[in-house]
């Protein structure tokens, strides 16, 4: 039983029966301590900008604002966002921004302000597990330089999210830790407008996933967590959830924001994201994290500089693409609604809308997953149980070593990629597939190229096919299967190295997110936040209403904030 008491005396009640992690049922419990004045409610859906404010001119205390998400993470424990959650270290962390603050010494913008992290990126003294048993209880000695950079800006570090593991997956149901629940499934909007369909029986089968691989951190920025959370991005995991989330998702060009401790998936797609509540909050955080890292040679030379986003007042002389081949088949009319409606409001506000071709997009997902399963083989080769993570008692030889604590510490999903990563690489299939799928890669990124040579500005397309769906029907088919739909709009963007955003934009019927992506040009992060902006302005996306824990925040109606889409 959760309980708060609201400002006019009387008490908030929220009883889930929830599993968390496993088969059992039980009661989840948490606090919310004591209610929240009125100026800590507006902070945990303010913008990162307007929460620096408040915490520059004492109006919160950075103190009170991660005890406030360490105590709407245990109110909400029962979605499964956080495998660890560092309570002691964020309270450290805050009391020294607070004397900061007080000393008029603070170390930048985002100080004070707490930030989650998907446990694939290293954590100097946390657990880093990337939702394994392989690497249940590894704690790293270093910090990712992600990590990092917004540790030395006085950021607070207050958990690490939950995943797919080793990030393959696509709904975050496939890890070590249990599958994480889309805070949307709990919703308002959402139960009022499927009220019909919960029962007391169906309760425990009817939550929605969040998409994957980052659906941790996707839910704790949709449930007001945090104010930033860390993702990883090799073909949409970081854009996919936040669009089944409500949120914004950013991947930034390959090479702008060091991958220097992100426990590595595919090398040459991998892109730490960002996932926050608003798009300026996103290109606040990129101008923290982006530029050259001497410790990972494949990001940029040139100087980086933080930028602010314009408010725009129209879009003209800007050229929107929307390219033909993403109309396809399983694309829900809902989304190709949404779509064809921003389309729309693109061209009444002044922008030049054509219509275009990436005529090598038809392979773009056939070869992303042989070139992923190929770089996956190389990239677990690593875990044998000799150096760390986990390590069989298996002692007859260091064969057997090998293959038992491969066996026991991979899922199935991770030991079939690397299988189907070493057919691929070998010798007599190497020709065939690997380097095959290597010259589509080139064609795939020479046809992007080509359009923005053209004068196309950004491409607006679809994120995912439909808005997200229950854990139930999600796990009907296999993780393959799962990836190749929920991957088919946004691995292409992680192919050729370009930005990719999703702005959620609409509710759908049954009251759910559905998100567009927005592709820019390479290093073009600036052109392409201040669009997005722009279009999230327009569309005033709604606030999630979580019931019986949020019901005493300020929220609008999506009657009030989605009049366009409706």
């Amino acid at each position: 039983m959760l309980k708060c008491s609201l400002q006019d005396g009387s008490a908030l009640e929220f009883v889930h029966t929830l599993p968390v992690t496993g088969a059992n049922t039980k009661e989840v419990s948490g606090s919310l301590d004591t209610c929240m004045p009125g100026m800590q409610k507006k902070m945990l859906r303010a913008s990162l900008r307007e929460i620096s404010a408040a915490l520059r001119e004492g109006q919160v205390s950075p103190t009170e604002l991660c005890q406030k998400c360490l105590s709407l993470i245990k109110a909400t424990r029962f979605l499964n966002a956080y495998i660890t959650v560092a309570e002691d270290i964020a309270l450290k962390q805050a009391e020294a921004s607070k004397k900061r603050y007080r000393q008029g010494q603070t170390l930048g913008d985002l100080d004070g302000i707490p930030f989650a992290v998907k446990d694939n990126f290293s954590t100097a003294g946390v657990e880093t597990t990337c939702a394994s048993n392989m690497l249940k209880g590894y704690i790293p000695p270093y910090n990712a330089t992600v990590v990092q950079k917004l540790l030395d800006q006085g950021a607070v570090l207050v958990g690490k999210t939950n995943l797919d593991e080793f990030a393959m997956g696509s709904g975050s149901t496939d890890g070590a830790f249990g599958p994480v629940r889309n805070p949307w499934s709990y919703s308002r909007q959402y139960r009022e407008k499927c009220v019909q369909n919960f029962s007391a029986q169906n309760e425990d089968t009817s939550w929605l996933i969040t998409g994957g691989s980052s659906g941790g951190s996707a839910a704790a920025i949709s449930s007001f967590t945090c104010c930033v959370a860390l993702g990883s991005d090799t073909g949409g995991s970081t854009r996919n959830p936040a669009s089944h989330c409500g949120v914004v998702g950013l991947k930034p060009t390959y090479g702008l924001v060091s991958r220097h401790g992100l426990i590595p998936l595919v090398n040459s797609m991998d892109v730490p994201g960002i996932l926050t509540r608003c798009v300026d909050d996103a290109a606040t955080v990129l101008g923290v994290l982006g530029g050259h890292d001497a410790k990972d040679s494949t990001t940029v030379q040139d100087s980086f500089h933080p930028f602010q986003l314009p408010s725009l007042t129209d879009m003209k002389n800007v050229c929107i693409g929307i390219p033909k081949e993403y109309n396809i088949p399983g694309l829900s009319s809902e989304t190709l609604a949404v779509w064809s409606k921003a389309a729309n409001l693109f061209e009444k506000a002044g922008a030049k809308v054509i219509d275009v071709s990436l005529p090598h997009t038809c392979y773009s997902i056939v070869c992303y997953h042989v070139l992923c399963a190929a770089e996956v083989a190389s990239n677990m080769a690593r875990f044998d149980g000799l150096e760390y993570g986990h390590r069989s008692c298996a002692d007859k030889s260091t064969e057997a070593l090998y293959a038992a604590t491969r066996r026991e510490g991979f899922n199935d999903v991770v030991r079939g990629r690397i299988l189907s990563g070493n057919y691929f690489l070998l010798k007599q299939n190497y020709e065939n597939y690997f380097i095959k799928a290597q010259k589509v890669r080139r064609l795939i990124a020479t046809d992007f190229a080509k359009l923005f040579r053209s004068g196309v500005d950004i491409l607006l397309t679809p994120t995912t096919l439909s808005h997200t769906v229950p854990y139930v029907e999600f796990m009907k088919e296999d993780n393959r299967t799962r990836s190749t739909q929920d991957d088919i709009f946004t691995q292409a963007a992680n192919m050729a190295g370009l930005p990719a955003i999703n702005v959620p934009s609409a509710l759908s019927e049954k009251g759910l997110p559905i998100g567009l992506q927005f592709i820019g040009r390479a290093f073009h992060e600036a052109q392409l936040l201040a669009i997005a902006k722009w279009f999230e302005k327009q569309v005033q996306f709604p606030v999630l209403q979580l019931q019986g824990i949020m019901d005493n925040l300020d929220t609008v109606s999506y009657q009030e904030k989605s009049a366009f889409f409706s």
